[in-house]
Order: C-alpha cells, then sequence, then structure tokens
C-alpha cells in the first residue's frame, strides 16, 4: 500500500457517479478548491476548457515511457505537445446478453442490423424488453449514433465526425444514421420510456431478466463476477457488437472503442510533488493496469497482456478477441469532439431525434 510505504502521507477519497462528480468539479474550479488529484475525461468537451484554464499540472511524457500506454492512448490528454494526465481505461461499446436466454428461447445473435431489428420483435413477442437503454443521461444515445455511424463509414470515422463538427454535416452517412438510430427507437427495440431511464434503472432491467441485452461500454465486463446477480446470469454473461449494416461500409471488425476516464494533477495543489508521485504509483503496470484485467473490472489503457492468467471470463476473452481483431476504431464519440457546450447540444438534440421530436433532416440542420 502507497501510505504503508509513506506514513507521512494521508489519502481521502470522494466518490460521486459521473454526473454528480461533473457538477462538483465545476464548483471545485469555480470555488478555485481544488482537490490534488482529480478524475477527468481525456476528451475535447471535458479537458479542453479544464486545460486552457489552467488548472492542471504539466506531467513528464518521460516518466511514462516504460508504463506501457497504448498507442494513442494519451493523446486526450496532451495539448500543444505537453502531457496533463494519464488515460485510465480503454473502452469498447457492445450489446451484453444472457446466452442460456437466447438458446431457451431460440435467438441468435445478429450478423446484420436488420437481424438485430428482427431479434427485437421477436424478443418482444415473448414478452422481453429487447434492449435496455440509459436514454436519460443521453450519453448512451450519442455513442449509439456513433456506433451507427462507424459501421456506415468504415475506417477514419473520427476523422468524419471532427470534419462535420468543424465545417458542415453535409455528408450523407451522417443522415442515414440519424434515420436509423430514429427508426430502431421507433420500432420498440428500447424499453418505454428509454428517453427518462437512467444508467441503474436499464442495468436492473437487464440483469434482473426483465430485459434480454444492455447497451453499454466494456467497463461492465465486472457483472460476470458481482456476487449480486445469479451465478446463472454470471455464467451466461456474453457480448457482441453493434451488426453491420447492409448499405454500410463498415466492417464487423471497424469498432466504436476510445479512451475515457482518467486522472490528473491539479496546477496549484500545495503538495503537487507528491501527488504526481502518487499518481505515476497509481498507474505503475504492476498496479492499476494489472488489477482492473485481474479483477474483470475493465481494460487499461496499458499494454496488460502480461497479466493474462487463463482464467479470464468468457466476456473477458470475447472483448479481447474483439480488439485484436480490430481493422479500425472510431475514437472520441460524436458527443465528447467538441466543447463542453456542444456536448450537452448535442445530446439533447440525439435524445429528441430519437423520441421522434424532431426529424433527421431537422437533426442534421440543427447541428450544422
Amino acid at each position: 500500500m502507497y501510505t504503508q510505504a509513506n506514513p507521512n502521507i494521508k489519502i481521502e477519497v470522494e466518490a460521486l457517479d459521473d454526473e454528480a462528480y461533473k457538477t462538483k468539479f465545476k464548483a471545485y474550479a469555480a470555488g478555485n478548491t481544488m482537490p490534488d488529484l482529480v478524475n477527468c475525461w481525456g476528451q475535447p468537451s471535458f479537458i479542453n476548457e479544464v486545460i486552457d484554464a489552467g488548472l492542471l499540472a504539466e506531467l513528464n511524457p518521460a516518466d511514462y515511457e516504460t508504463y506501457g500506454f497504448m498507442k494513442g492512448s494519451l493523446d486526450g490528454w496532451s495539448r500543444n505537445g505537453k502531457l496533463y494526465g494519464l488515460a485510465r481505461n480503454t473502452d469498447i461499446i457492445c450489446f451484453y446478453y444472457n446466452e442460456k436466454l437466447f438458446k431457451d428461447n431460440g435467438w441468435s445473435v445478429p450478423a446484420t442490423y436488420d437481424d438485430l431489428l428482427t431479434l427485437g420483435a421477436a424478443i418482444r413477442d415473448k414478452g422481453f424488453i429487447p434492449v435496455a437503454m440509459d436514454g436519460g443521461d443521453k450519453w448512451p444515445l450519442a455513442i449509439y449514433l456513433t456506433d451507427l455511424i462507424a459501421k456506415l463509414n468504415g475506417p477514419n470515422t473520427n476523422a468524419l465526425l471532427i470534419n462535420a463538427i468543424e465545417t458542415d454535416w453535409s455528408n450523407p452517412l451522417l443522415l442515414k444514421a440519424a434515420a436509423i438510430l430514429q427508426d430502431t427507437a421507433k420500432s420498440g427495440i428500447f424499453q418505454n420510456g428509454f428517453e427518462n431511464a437512467d444508467y441503474g434503472t436499464a442495468m436492473n432491467m437487464f440483469t434482473s431478466g426483465q430485459a434480454a441485452m444492455f447497451y453499454m461500454g466494456s467497463w461492465e465486463m465486472s457483472m460476470a463476477n458481482n456476487m449480486d446477480y445469479s451465478q446463472e446470469f454470471r455464467d451466461n454473461l456474453r457480448v457482441f457488437l453493434m451488426p453491420v449494416i447492409n448499405e454500410g461500409a463498415g466492417r464487423s471488425t471497424d469498432i466504436c472503442a476510445w479512451n475515457g476516464g482518467g486522472y490528473a494533477v491539479t496546477a496549484k495543489s500545495e503538495v503537487r510533488e507528491e501527488t504526481i508521485k502518487l499518481l505515476n504509483y497509481m498507474f505503475r503496470p504492476e498496479n492499476w493496469n494489472r488489477l482492473t484485467w485481474e479483477k474483470n473490472i475493465c481494460m487499461s489503457a496499458q499494454n496488460f497482456s502480461v497479466y493474462q492468467t487463463g482464467n479470464e471470463t468468457p466476456v473477458q476473452k470475447q472483448i479481447l478477441q474483439y480488439m485484436a481483431d480490430a481493422t479500425s476504431i472510431s475514437g472520441t464519440t460524436l458527443n465528447d469532439l467538441g466543447l463542453a457546450e456542444f456536448k450537452t447540444r448535442s445530446e439533447d438534440l440525439i435524445q429528441q431525434l430519437s423520441i421522434q421530436s424532431i426529424t433527421p433532416s431537422s437533426f442534421i440542420r440543427q447541428m450544422d
């Protein structure tokens, strides 16, 4: 333990869910009372304004040359050639499902998007919710739209999205993806009132057996070890990726994945150097990197291959294979590629699109 080796150090932790944390973070920043070590997201919508405001301490890249960070994983934490934080996760979006439930009902993992919609209808006919969706927090819907764009576009999806945000939204693939999302929600594949459901509600629908699938990131792979769930559920937890779209250029191996959260040291910390030492300790390969994989919590942004035991859960093995086979990754999702105002506005519009409050054409015009 770090404090055992450093008895002069006292560590106090404040734990909040993501949305509450972001609100508290703004209050800390406004009051100039930032904690020494902060959770951040290495995406333009969050970190760019934080860096520009001078809130984060600069780190020495040479300190991490032997830490095994994957190629590109620290790009979101860098600005003008300087490093301001360390990425914690490698995130892949997927559909979680119960393999036994599928087998018992004769359902198959969909190979195409049309298959997914057909499956959704079959699941509804059996009295289950096809896909539990956290639409109240909005960002899962934005990720879903990004996933669709990746399957329509294929490689270089990140460049397409950046061009849309910086230039215009005239690419017809964007309109096509918006129409597919709206048609998908209209088909009833998500639960009634999905636009008001929060993360916990959607997840509970899946873990309690009300929903056959749950659309969420690889950070929930730990469901396979959660003793709050039945042994049958844990043994049968599986995942699949967004299926290919018949008219799309994307392959099954063009996946929606990115580097998400991480940690940074605040610039005005009175114990800045000690906090950097703690950060560096946390991210030593044998610490966060090893423990998160061995405990089946998530995939770190570092090379964890040396810590594979052969006893990984089926979900871990599936996700590893998806990463190994990937021909392209989407990178930062659509909603997080602009500044904070863009994030808020785009997520609002995507939710409105999903519940048919606006048409796909109106969505594109307003995004533009």
